[in-house]
């Protein structure tokens, strides 16, 4: 279930939300005058669903690159790889 508080429960329990941001990996949801505003959550938070975004992007291309017949033999690409490392 969401947590949600007002923007002046915000302000005047600042440390109480922040503990839970840190403790938590959803957000705190922020109301001002009744209406959502705001979704507040810790750094790692944030950059842990950032990280999540972009590999999920780069899933996205990957399978449209194999629906289009963009992609190669596993074989092929480590031995251009060891052919650039000199390996």
């Amino acid at each position: 279930m969401p947590v949600i508080r007002s923007s002046a429960d915000l302000r005047n329990n600042y440390p109480e939300i922040s503990e839970f941001c840190h403790n938590n990996t959803e957000p705190v949801f922020i109301t001002k005058n009744g209406q959502g505003d705001l979704a507040v959550m810790s750094i790692e938070t944030y950059e842990m669903l950032i990280n999540q975004i972009d590999l999920y992007k780069k899933i996205n291309e990957g399978i449209k690159d194999v629906n289009e017949g963009r992609n190669e033999e596993a074989s092929i690409v480590i031995d251009r790889i060891k052919r650039k490392l000199n390996v």
